[in-house]
């Protein structure tokens, strides 16, 4: 990455009518977040390439101490630079985003003082150079950014100048090891890392023989080697000093609720999802016998007739279409029923690789790069596994008809997809999209989106949505619990696999999301749309029949992703004030 100023392409946020000069107020934060986004590029550039930044596609990571240490102090000295410009700036939103920045550079600093306080510095490295190569063979990409893939593949592997990622790995663990007081990764992820090394690397060779034109047999060959000496170091060195027990110290614990957007006690999140998830199980529990009545069910027990939705399953060449057809229906309905503006073009859903589900097990959505887009889209990636299952991997929870409806609302329309194409179509500031980003701003609105599709779903559809609904009820119970040491991983499967009804491979990748994957990201979901909702309250009780739903997601939607207090303050002042005055 040059160190030239990024210009954003993005379309300018019409309806924000800020300014005190040529400048709109986007412009302005634009300008601080791009140095910003070019200090994080220097030392992230597999992130800036997901930004779209192409400069930084023939680069690597380094994970040296020193490139770390370097990087902190970077991103201190940049602290007070935009410390100084709050003393200087006296627009509201400008204000906010460099807060937003600011608050992102303290969540950095302080994750990364905890890791040397507590842990030893374990790098699942298959995994970062899977993710880090095939974001770049991606079926979007142009052929010159698909030839950088091998570069960065070289990068990778020790030939552009710097050591190869595996060897920096060692040497970082290594080093560490003198200090007996840290703690080492979870036996189990490590385990589960070593044991999908194989499944990684094939996806990236299949990519590769997909985009023959790139000519990356030396460089595959050498990772492959390295791969497999790093496989039987970790076996020799880090399983060794691996630990039993899955929970975090609590400071560290505490920092992952806060980074994901969870400003509450955990104690509190727990009280009000178990609330929540009573609640849903009597909604579900009302509605399942209509449900038997409709098919001619044996049982009306909500589990029972869950198990027999899941039998209507459909073959993996089957599901996309199935998928596609499903997400045109939802879009009629969104413009029927007036639940928010939609885009003209057509969304992407795909299945995902075998790769990409070792990696990532769970259904999800990849955003576009922001900067310098030329028409790239989201994707909405479904899985139908959880390749970390011994045995049985399949799930049978999102490939059949009935899950196809609020999984779409979530992933596709007016749900992820939807989120970022308003963002990148209409233009919001860079702050917004990259350093306001935490899973209480996206998931709460895609948990809405469920919401908002529910009441005109089939019967059996709308179950369905319930079910999910009381996952995300059950992740904001049980992830606290575990991390706190409040229940144990044997009652998570319990229930998950009995009162939610999923498959024990779903049930696995959910437990192990709570426990190695990503510890207090779960309650996310029930915290966001919780929020949401009480933000849309107020301005119901207000405006009384004057109330436009249109209007309300509309303007949701065209804040970016902004944390739920400076969401309530936007409607508030911007929304509900404007709209009062009126009436």
């Amino acid at each position: 990455m040059s160190g030239k100023l990024l210009t954003c392409v993005i379309p300018l946020l019409a309806v924000v009518p800020f300014a005190s000069s040529a400048q709109t107020w986007v412009e302005i934060s634009n300008e601080y977040t791009n140095k910003q986004i070019n200090i994080n590029s220097q030392f992230q550039p597999e992130m800036a390439s997901s930004f779209g930044i192409v400069e930084a596609d023939k680069r690597c990571s380094n994970i040296t101490k020193a490139q770390q240490d370097k990087y902190l102090n970077t991103l201190k000295s940049s602290k007070q630079t935009l410390l100084k410009a709050l003393d200087t700036e006296t627009l509201l939103p400008v204000r906010q985003d460099l807060n937003i920045i600011i608050d992102d550079i303290d969540q950095t600093i302080a994750s990364a003082a905890l890791e040397d306080k507590y842990m030893l510095p374990w790098v699942d490295v298959p995994l970062i150079i899977f993710r880090g190569v095939s974001a770049l063979l991606d079926d979007q990409m142009s052929d010159t950014r698909k030839q950088d893939a091998n570069n960065r593949l070289a990068c990778y592997v020790g030939k552009a100048g710097q050591p190869a990622l595996t060897e920096q790995a060692k040497a970082l663990y290594e080093a560490a090891l003198a200090n007996k007081s840290l703690m080492g990764p979870t036996k189990e992820e490590v385990e589960q890392a070593l044991a999908r090394t194989d499944t990684l690397i094939q996806g990236l060779q299949q990519l590769f023989e997909k985009n023959d034109f790139i000519k990356a047999d030396d460089n595959l060959a050498l990772l492959t080697q390295q791969i497999t000496d790093y496989r039987q170091w970790a076996e020799k060195t880090v399983i060794p000093t691996s630990r039993e027990d899955f929970r975090l110290p609590p400071e560290m614990y505490a920092l992952n609720l806060k980074t994901v957007g969870i400003d509450i006690e955990p104690e509190l999140l727990i009280e009000r999802a178990k609330a929540s998830y009573m609640i849903t199980k009597a909604n579900m529990q009302a509605l399942a016998p209509l449900v038997a009545k409709k098919f001619d069910m044996p049982s009306s027990d909500y589990r029972d007739v869950i198990r027999e939705l899941k039998k209507d399953s459909l073959t993996n060449d089957k599901i996309e279409g199935h998928y596609h057809a499903i997400n045109k229906q939802l879009e009629a309905l969104i413009s029927k029923q007036q639940v928010v503006n939609l885009p003209e073009r057509d969304m992407i859903m795909r299945l995902a690789s075998d790769a990409e589900a070792a990696g990532s097990p769970a259904p999800h959505m990849l955003p576009p790069p922001f900067i310098g887009n030329t028409g790239e889209q989201g994707q909405f990636v479904l899985t139908t596994g959880n390749p970390a299952l011994k045995g049985d991997a399949a799930y049978d929870d999102f490939n059949f008809n009935a899950v196809a409806y609020t999984l779409s609302a979530h992933e596709g329309r007016p749900g992820h997809e939807l989120q970022f194409s308003v963002m990148l179509e209409q233009g919001v500031s860079l702050a917004r999209v990259y350093y306001a980003f935490n899973s209480v701003n996206v998931e709460g609105w895609a948990l809405y989106a469920e919401a908002e599709m529910l009441p005109y779903l089939p019967i059996e559809a709308q179950l369905i949505a319930l079910q999910h609904r009381l996952l995300r009820n059950a992740r904001a119970m049980l992830d606290p619990m575990l991390n706190l040491g409040l229940t144990t991983k044997e009652n998570a499967y319990a229930l998950l696999r009995n009162e939610v009804v999923f498959s024990e491979a779903a049930v696995k990748q959910e437990v192990d999301r709570y426990t190695m994957r990503m510890p207090g990201q779960a309650g996310s979901y029930f915290y966001g749309l919780s929020r949401l909702l009480e933000i849309r309250a107020e301005v119901e009780i207000a405006l009384g029949d004057k109330f436009d739903r249109l209007a309300f997601n509309n303007f949701v939607l065209e804040q970016g992703l902004i944390p739920p207090n400076l969401m309530a303050q936007a409607v508030k002042e911007r929304f509900l004030t404007p709209a009062v005055k009126t009436n």
